[in-house]
């Protein structure tokens, strides 16, 4: 960490959902991570965020929500990601600055080492966020732009999910999940529908420590 930078850090759920067929190759396949096509060519995913607790220098984020989307023409790790960011309406000016940094990735962290692979900032907007975790099932609403939610795949034990270690740069340990029907983001003049596709879910404790 630069001696610089604000000293952050959050803990907390997110889940995801992107347009590849189940189970995504982006994190799980014989090449390194990242590395191999997505399933329809292009990859396009869409992440929610809850902080149950975290901290940038003095400001406090706890209980604010955060969506991002990303789209990236092909393998991921070779860049030229479009990413669009959403920030809880209910933030401030400082919180709504420190979470643009925290996820734009320019405060370091586990999206600081994504962030040489963004080559478009869409935009990002304060909006509106509803995150909801109910036993195994996680979704996120963004009035007209973001409608997902996510479940487990089914395991051999019906009280357990199918977890991942290991395969992600957001957490060492993920549930396998895949889109609910209706799992859909329309803005920026672009509409997905990522209903039966490839999700996850986890809990995060991010920081730039």
């Amino acid at each position: 960490m630069a001696s610089t930078q604000t000293r952050w850090q959050i803990a907390g759920d997110y889940f995801e959902n992107c347009n590849c067929k189940v189970a995504c190759p982006c994190t799980i396949s014989p090449n390194p991570p990242l590395t191999s096509r997505p399933t329809e060519g292009a990859c396009e995913v869409a992440f929610a965020f809850h902080i149950n607790n975290g901290s940038y220098g003095n400001v406090t984020l706890d209980g604010l929500n955060v969506a991002m989307i990303a789209r990236t023409p092909g393998p991921m790790a070779e860049g030229n990601w479009s990413v669009a960011l959403y920030i809880d309406e209910r933030t401030n000016d400082q919180q709504r600055q420190a979470i643009q940094a925290i996820f734009s990735g320019s405060a370091g962290g586990p999206l600081g080492a994504l962030a040489p692979l963004i080559s478009t900032l869409l935009g990002a907007k304060t909006v509106p966020i509803t995150f909801n975790v109910a036993g195994k099932r996680r979704s996120v609403e963004i009035p007209n732009i973001m409608h997902l939610a996510v479940h487990p795949l089914p395991s051999m034990d019906p009280n357990n999910e199918i977890w991942a270690l290991n395969a992600h740069p957001f957490s060492p340990k993920l549930a396998m999940a895949v889109g609910d029907q209706n799992s859909t983001w329309t803005d920026y003049g672009m509409s997905w529908d990522n209903s039966g596709k490839n999700g996850h879910y986890a809990s995060i404790n991010w920081s730039n420590a």
